[in-house]
């Protein structure tokens, strides 16, 4: 099948290598420095726990070409770029079009891609949990197992031939499809558990190594206040249980072990501290969208939330610290 990938971050790349693996005919989009890297010299990544190195070569581009006719593109950009993509992905030929990442602003981006498109498409939302490195002539890819997406449309399941396109897409590659109800709910649970270690990330200088054990026990109590929030406020808990990890009980030992892993070896770093470097801006359009959902009618109660955030500094100093960092 033919598909475009639009966006070579991390998420992008590694969805590319994927998708290349099963043989589909990819186009990935990519501009500046990086796309003529991938040009020259391939997709490379370096898949951190698996200790194995890749090189795929798809066919690089900077635009989306209207003449084209794709089975399906996705959209892998970060949270405060996606808006801004809207009319070229309306431009896209295709039926299909999921865009991965966080995003708290799903329907309003559905609304407007509806609109700006000339042709019928099925929008849907998806996550796929992968973290990493982009550098110079290569990414690091930090995964567990082949990973997957959990993706669904903004309140239902895919379509019946939206289901069949993804799993002819990725059959035989061990990447995994995770059938999603209501991808709004899902997304707007989805920073209850990440914006917690955001939080503590800057609060450590980047590094979680530097993080203390009652700021790990912080980051692991702090979700729960959210759940409980966002459950007040009729939100579903998607995926399901998930709030479990965060409440007493075997689920909650399980994810303190996890923690304490991240947060004292380099998989932390891959997965969770460089991103927070490198997207400052994203971190802070989350924050800002989640924080407006929370108080929704009204300001909840939240101290060890509200305590944790506190340590880290103003979302002004740290674009002055990383976005500074970022164009050395």
């Amino acid at each position: 099948m033919k598909v475009m990938v639009f966006g070579a971050g991390v998420i992008g790349c590694y969805l590319t290598h994927v998708l290349c693996e099963a043989g589909h005919d990819v186009t990935l989009l990519a501009r500046g420095a990086w796309k003529d890297t991938l040009e020259s010299h391939g997709l490379e990544l370096r898949h951190h726990l698996q200790r194995k190195t890749t090189v795929d070569h798809p066919t690089v581009t900077d635009h989306i070409d209207p003449a084209a006719r794709w089975d399906a593109v996705f959209a892998a950009m970060p949270y405060h770029q996606m808006q801004k993509i809207l009319p070229q992905l309306a431009q896209a030929n295709t039926d299909l079009v999921a865009m991965i990442g966080n995003n708290m602003r799903a329907a309003a981006m559905q609304e407007e891609l509806l609109q700006l498109s000339s042709s019928p498409k099925e929008i849907l939302f998806a996550f796929q949990v992968t973290g990493g490195e982009r550098l110079k002539d290569y990414a690091i890819v930090e995964r567990f197992g082949k990973a997957g997406l959990d993706i669904g449309a903004l309140h239902s399941f895919p379509s019946e031939p939206a289901q069949k396109k993804l799993t002819d897409l990725f059959k035989g590659t061990g990447y995994k499809m995770r059938w999603q109800p209501d991808m709004e709910a899902f997304l707007f649970c989805h920073p209850a558990a990440v914006l917690p270690i955001a939080y503590l990330a800057y609060a450590c200088g980047g590094d979680l190594r530097r993080s203390t054990r009652k700021q790990r026990r912080q980051m692991l109590d702090a979700p729960k206040e959210a759940f409980d929030r966002l459950i007040q406020l009729g939100v579903p808990i998607l995926p399901e249980k998930d709030d479990l990890f965060y409440r007493p009980g075997f689920r909650r030992f399980v994810m303190r072990i996890l923690y304490f892993i991240m947060a004292k070896s380099s998989i932390g770093d891959l997965i969770a501290c460089n991103h927070c470097r490198n997207a400052v801006a994203e971190m802070e359009m989350l924050d800002q969208d989640f924080t407006a959902l929370l108080e929704r009618d009204g300001t909840p109660s939240m101290p060890v939330w509200n305590a944790l955030k506190a340590q880290m500094p103003s979302w002004e100093e740290l674009h002055l610290t990383y976005d500074k960092k970022k164009r050395q």
